[in-house]
């Protein structure tokens, strides 16, 4: 006879709270579930983690088939050499000059290439490390999300093609915006969606465990709402395909939620003033909306959030919102409202199985780099004192032999320095090139978190790999993030 519910609640009395790494929430801030009336989720990347090799050839084929119809490419560039590994979160474009670049949390660029060829170190000093790298310059181009991997793909391969073809070229600011206009219009017109919509299963990985946990938050009394900009006619699919038939108690994906939103055109949900439209419940839109509190089971359409504040009943930190992109999701959210913020980050659990594997060399690494700390003060304080050696008089007793012993004890350290810093560079190539040939951990970038690793840090409370994963936490949970420590601290 199967286990009921009740003898597997008393069963877990017992059991220990182990969590697998790969599935644990983070916390950057404190965050107190208890106090959240209202959990909210984005759909795309977020509920429908989608399989990410397949949606970058079928948004790079779908482009692709826009640039050359639409905008006059030569048929070649269909069948250019289109690398996924080039496209990582916290990448930058520079528009003028077809460089793609990686900085840090401060703006200075550790990496770039031109093309496929990477820059040496002093073309990227003169380049971009005399100023830090402002995203707010139109000239560059932030890639933030994994919808926008695939225009970093093709921009590596169009720039190399068209460096090799001139003649046919339409520089290099251009090529950026065919690409992002084409791919943005082959989203709009269902050119990708229509695809996947026919072919869920192919290009979404259902998560078997979502609908627990998404009923382990309502049996608290928390109420739950969607905020998606996608369509009502590619979320009510998309959404069926997730979460019909998970959970007995649920007759369709629409009971898990109180309130439905759809084409809510997020970043501007957040600072526009655009109104509802009542869809009711069928997705027709009605000549005029419902006053009052939103109507469960009613779909609605747009809206801003200082009218859903005022229809939900809850606002500023009775609202939790989970989404997937810095600033759609998690930035204006934070800047306009006082909602608390978790992002998912799909690449999270790959990054953290490397990590756990690379442990022996991330500790030979910290080990290099105390020995290089030792060593260059060591050598500064060598060099002292052989300046102060060579003032001396050398008619002094023992002088040129001290010099000669101090020579010899900077010849040695120099060499022991240089041996240091090769196998220190060597590891930290290895560990790199663990995650990503070209461009490292996309959460690192060298010894300092990457820009879109601090941006995670600034406007997500929490971060974690799949919504699933608050299944293993009580939805009373207080999250408590780490105590922020200055150097002298540690």
């Amino acid at each position: 006879m199967s286990e009921s519910r009740v003898e597997r609640l008393v069963a877990a009395l017992d059991r220990p709270s182990a969590i697998p790494p790969q599935q644990r929430i983070f916390a950057n801030r404190n965050l107190r579930l208890d106090r959240a009336e209202l959990i909210g989720f984005d759909m795309d990347y977020t509920l429908a983690l989608y399989d990410q090799p397949k949606m970058e050839a079928l948004s790079i084929k779908a482009t692709v088939d826009k640039l050359i119809g639409d905008k006059g490419y030569a048929e070649a560039v269909r069948s250019l050499p289109f690398d996924s590994r080039w496209g990582v979160r916290g990448l930058v474009i520079d528009r003028q000059t077809g460089n793609t670049l990686k900085p840090d949390r401060y703006g200075i660029t550790g990496r770039a290439y031109h093309g496929t060829r990477r820059l040496d170190r002093a073309t990227l000093r003169e380049l971009y490390q005399r100023e830090r790298t402002r995203l707010s310059n139109a000239r560059y181009a932030f890639i933030d999300t994994l919808f926008a991997l695939p225009e970093a793909v093709m921009f590596v391969a169009m720039v190399d093609y068209f460096d090799a073809n001139p003649e046919g070229s339409p520089g290099y600011e251009l090529i950026w915006d065919d690409i992002r206009d084409c791919i943005d219009r082959a989203h709009a017109d269902g050119s990708i969606k229509n695809l996947i919509a026919k072919d869920l299963a192919n290009y979404i990985p259902r998560d078997p465990e979502l609908g627990e946990a998404l009923h382990k938050m309502r049996s608290t009394g928390k109420r739950l709402f969607l905020l998606t900009n996608s369509a009502w006619d590619y979320t009510n699919p998309v959404m069926q395909y997730l979460l019909d038939d998970t959970v007995a108690t649920y007759p369709g994906w629409r009971n898990f939620f109180d309130i439905v939103v759809v084409s809510s055109a997020k970043p501007g949900f957040f600072t526009m003033d655009r109104p509802f439209v009542d869809l009711g419940a069928d997705g027709i839109p009605r000549d005029t909306l419902h006053p009052g509190p939103f109507q469960r089971g009613h779909i609605y359409q747009g809206g801003n959030l200082k009218e859903f504040e005022e229809r939900s009943g809850a606002r500023g930190d009775k609202v939790v919102f989970v989404g997937d992109h810095i600033y759609g999701d998690m930035l204006r959210s934070r800047k306009s409202s006082a909602w608390r913020t978790v992002m998912i980050l799909q690449e999270l659990e790959k990054e953290i199985e490397l990590l756990d594997g690379l442990q022996p060399a991330l500790a030979s690494m910290e080990e290099l780099e105390r020995h290089l700390r030792q060593l260059d003060a060591e050598v500064e304080e060598k060099q002292v004192i052989m300046g102060l050696l060579q003032k001396m008089d050398d008619a002094d007793d023992g002088v040129e032999a001290a010099r000669t012993a101090a020579r010899d004890t900077l010849a040695r350290l120099r060499d022991d320095l240089l041996a240091t810093m090769s196998a220190h560079e060597a590891r930290e190539q290895e560990v790199d090139s663990a995650f990503n040939p070209f461009w490292g951990s996309m959460l690192k970038e060298g010894r300092e978190v990457s820009k879109f690793g601090d941006q995670v840090e600034d406007f997500a409370c929490l971060y974690t790999s799949r919504v699933s994963n608050f299944r293993y936490y009580s939805p009373m949970r207080h999250f408590r993030g780490p105590r922020d420590r200055m150097p002298h601290e540690r």
